[in-house]
């Protein structure tokens, strides 16, 4: 009787020497990664000049010398000023942080990623989470500016103009990531830069709607900042929520948010 001959311990197959091949809880979206995208931002001396203190220097400029006018509701005009200035800081903050995806392309840093176990999902998260902390940062900075220099709104006001000013910053961090997969990183913000400050002075940001003539004021309608410009000086005016205004970040929320996941599948797929 023939038998077989007993397989080398060395040969053998022990599953418990494998590498622990599981994919990381949440796709690799964890606090750490944050932390050190937040870091990274803050130390850019740059976006802290243009999304932190020229938005308070405007204002200082630009409000201060309207001290003493009152809109029809009575409240103060540098209220009025203070929360499109506050606005502005927040698309400008949340759209250099997510167009600095287009600097992490050109240097191969989000191609080094994708050999980590980090999902894609993961990655746009968190590039979405420091744009809006960064927005966030940039709204409070704004009203602290204001109430140092002298504004005086009810509480509620504050804490609704403030909340709307920094949640439809959102469509603007979209806006970051359509263009950072858009652009190349060398051109990025010479497009980006220009383009905020046009949507910002015909969306009623820089000058009240009233003041221009009635076609661009039909044209400003249709511009991403109006909307949110809208809804956040709401509270303020007592106008109301425009059913326009939510429709129209909502369209704009929508488009940009399509046309960055389109752009990061074909950027992904180049790998």
């Amino acid at each position: 009787m023939t038998t077989l001959p007993a397989t080398p311990a060395a040969t053998r197959t022990d599953r418990t020497d494998e590498p622990d091949r599981r994919l990381p809880a949440l796709g690799g979206f964890a606090p750490a990664v944050l932390r050190i995208e937040l870091r990274r931002v803050l130390r850019n001396r740059r976006t802290l000049a243009f999304t932190l203190i020229m938005p308070g220097v405007f204002f200082l400029i630009f409000g201060l010398p309207q001290g003493g006018q009152t809109l029809d509701n009575g409240r103060p005009v540098t209220a009025y000023v203070m929360i499109s200035l506050a606005v502005y800081a927040a698309m400008v903050a949340t759209t250099s942080a997510g167009g600095a995806v287009a600097t992490e392309r050109a240097l191969g840093w989000s191609r080094q990623l994708r050999l980590t176990p980090l999902r894609p999902t993961a990655y746009v998260a968190t590039k979405l989470t420091t744009a809006m902390s960064l927005g966030l940062l940039a709204v409070v900075v704004e009203f602290l500016v204001g109430a140092a220099a002298g504004v005086r709104i009810p509480v509620y006001v504050w804490l609704l103009a403030g909340l709307a000013a920094w949640l439809g910053s959102l469509v603007f961090a979209a806006f970051g990531l359509f263009m950072g997969y858009l652009v190349p990183a060398e051109n990025v913000m010479q497009f980006i830069g220009p383009i905020l400050a046009v949507l910002a002075m015909f969306g009623g940001l820089f000058v009240p709607l009233e003041v221009l003539p009635d076609v661009l004021q039909q044209v400003a309608r249709f511009t991403p900042v109006y909307g949110v410009g809208e809804l956040s000086r709401a509270p303020l005016t007592g106008e109301g929520v425009s059913m326009a205004a939510v429709a129209n970040i909502a369209c704009w929320a929508l488009v940009f948010g399509v046309g960055a996941a389109r752009l990061f599948r074909r950027d992904t797929a180049r790998v």
